[in-house]
């Protein structure tokens, strides 16, 4: 069942409801749309592009303008490219640490209920990897009401979904992650 409209722009149903704000971060345009879909549903949900890991600035311009052909966003945060505070070669736990930090410091600044990552909806990504850290991350904000949505958004044809998704709304879907492109 479909609670997200992708071709109506503005008509986000869960408006008038009183729901946790939530502030996701966001790997890509194309991951984005098939969480978005599952998670309006129950949240408010604030957008977050901020992947340092991505290898050139052009790469990066390219992946954060997609962000704005995603129907149904109420704001979007898109980062300035700060590809110093990615370290090459370091592993996909320091990768995952590192945006979900500035996402958790983000949300807990701004008053947010929950944060969360659309990175799980990749079947490269490992998502217990990835709860693990929010986790642990969230527990730093212990006391100020901050909690990290455990998920994995690939579960249930999520990865498949967001293929759809992203054709049909005519999305940029890169081939690599980011980090290392593939030859």
């Amino acid at each position: 069942m479909c609670h997200w409209q992708p071709k109506k722009l503005n008509n986000i149903s869960n408006m008038s409801r009183d729901l946790p704000k939530l502030l996701l971060h966001c790997c890509c345009a194309p991951c984005t749309t098939s969480v978005l879909e599952r998670l309006t549903p129950d949240y408010e949900i604030f957008l977050f592009f901020y992947n340092p890991n991505i290898d050139t600035v052009d790469e990066y311009n390219k992946r954060s303008a997609e962000m704005y052909k995603i129907p149904n966003i109420k704001s979007i945060i898109i980062s300035d490219y700060f590809k110093a505070d990615f370290i090459e070669n370091t592993d996909c736990a320091t990768c995952y640490e590192l945006r979900l930090r500035k996402t958790a410091s983000i949300a807990n600044n701004e008053g947010y209920d929950f944060f969360t990552t659309t990175l799980s909806v990749s079947p490269y990504k490992d998502a217990s990897l990835l709860n693990k850290i929010g986790s642990f991350i969230a527990g730093e904000y212990e006391g100020s009401g901050l909690r990290y949505l455990n998920a994995d958004f690939k579960k249930n044809d999520g990865f498949k979904r967001s293929v759809e998704l992203s054709k049909m709304l005519g999305l940029y879907r890169q081939n690599y992650c980011g980090c290392h492109p593939r030859e």
